[in-house]
């Protein structure tokens, strides 16, 4: 999700006059891992160096698991719960934000392949009329162009009008119409020519919208029966249709700027609608990422290709997209590339790349929102950058 500095600010100041209202979460449980051989790895020690020196430094939590030549090594550091003293472990579920939306691609290229979708439609074909009236450069864009954000449509997740709502309503379950509203009218973000890239989180409500109408089933199902089941990802779930389990660790954001976490876990920033809402610990998140880019058998070679393939991309941001999949560069000199998505809300960020040239995965999980700015917000990028240098060197 793109950066909220305004919006978050405003909220901010607004919950202090309203009050903030606690999580919807209960105090989460403690878990346990079996068959971990993490201790076994070489560079274990070096890994949970990095993770308790920036838990010490202010944030909250931190799931990770490194897949590489040595074998998988899982480690956490940090609190999943601050409230009940609860220690973040990797087997905790947090929200994985807009990884969700690597799944809704994988299940988009599913519908490709069988003749149900075609990305170079006009999404004019499936989006009902009035939008594609009333929603800027609708009517130009085709299903590619929302899912590697070449459409330029405008960011429901920049509106301030959506934000004051979920400020009234922290806990309230959006539906794609509702979300769609909130765009009508908006400025472009530029002209879909094509040759242009800015991240909306529109893009993936639109395809959410889109595989609806194409399937007539609702999206969440197919998510469930095309990839979460046949993974046998027992421990990811597509909030708010799925129930979250107690092991659910609980989101914070410094939303005062005074240095004091405030609990936010029950801030819902629109999810379940294709672009944020899936919940999901490391380990599922290393079978999901591998299965789909290192075995390479959730989807065919011809389709895995179109998915990875990169047309566009804006060089300063680092963003380049083939189908919801994210192309980046990571190190000092950006000598390495990873595949996958990364994923930042109000309350929880995470990470999910599979480097093929090292063939190596990370998953990563951290119980802080990063997605508007506070000093914490630049910790994590310290953190992030020093963490992939100790994982990749």
């Amino acid at each position: 999700m793109k950066r909220l500095l305004f919006i978050v600010s405003l909220l901010a100041t607004l919950m202090v006059a309203h009050g903030c209202k606690e999580s919807e979460l209960n105090d989460t449980v403690q878990c346990n891992l079996s068959n971990d051989s993490s201790s076994l790895h070489p560079r274990g020690p070096q890994f949970q160096a990095v993770l308790d020196n920036y838990t010490h430094r202010g944030l909250p939590g931190i799931a990770l698991l490194v897949r590489d030549a040595n074998g998988r090594w899982m480690g956490a550091s940090g609190m999943a719960d601050l409230d009940a003293g609860i220690a973040m472990q990797p087997c905790h579920v947090s929200k994985i934000a807009s990884v969700t939306k690597l799944f809704i691609g994988v299940l988009v290229m599913q519908l490709v392949e069988e003749g149900v979708l075609d990305l170079d439609a006009p999404i004019a074909r499936w989006v009902p009329a009035h939008y594609i009236n009333d929603i800027a450069n609708a009517r130009e864009s085709t299903l590619r162009m929302l899912l590697n954000h070449s459409s330029g449509i405008a960011d429901v997740i920049d509106d301030q009008q959506f934000y004051l709502q979920v400020l009234n309503n922290p806990a309230k379950h959006w539906t794609e119409e509702e979300l769609l509203d909130f765009v009508c009218g908006d400025e472009p973000l530029f002209s879909p020519a094509g040759d242009s890239v800015d991240y909306s989180n529109t893009n993936l409500l639109l395809a959410a919208l889109i595989i609806e109408k194409a399937t007539g089933r609702q999206h969440q199902d197919l998510l469930h029966k095309r990839i979460l089941n046949p993974l046998a990802l027992d421990h990811t779930f597509y909030q708010p249709h799925d129930p979250l389990p107690p092991s659910t660790a609980h989101g914070y954001f410094d939303l005062y700027h005074n240095n004091t976490l405030v609990d936010m876990s029950s801030f819902n920033t629109g999810s379940g609608n294709g672009y944020g809402g899936m919940y999901s610990n490391v380990l599922d998140m290393q079978v999901f990422i591998e299965t789909l880019l290192r075995q390479k058998t959730l989807l065919p070679a011809a389709a895995l290709q179109e998915m990875q393939t990169v047309y566009i991309g804006d060089e300063a941001e680092n963003e380049f997209y083939g189908v919801s999949l994210r192309k980046e560069f990571f190190g000092k000199n950006r000598q390495w590339i990873g595949y996958g998505h990364r994923g930042r809300d109000l309350a929880y960020s995470a990470d999910l790349y599979y480097f093929p040239a090292q063939d190596i995965t990370v998953a990563l999980i951290v119980n802080y929102g990063t997605d508007a700015k506070s000093d914490l917000r630049e910790l994590f990028f310290e953190f992030r950058e020093n963490l992939f240098d100790a994982i990749l060197n």
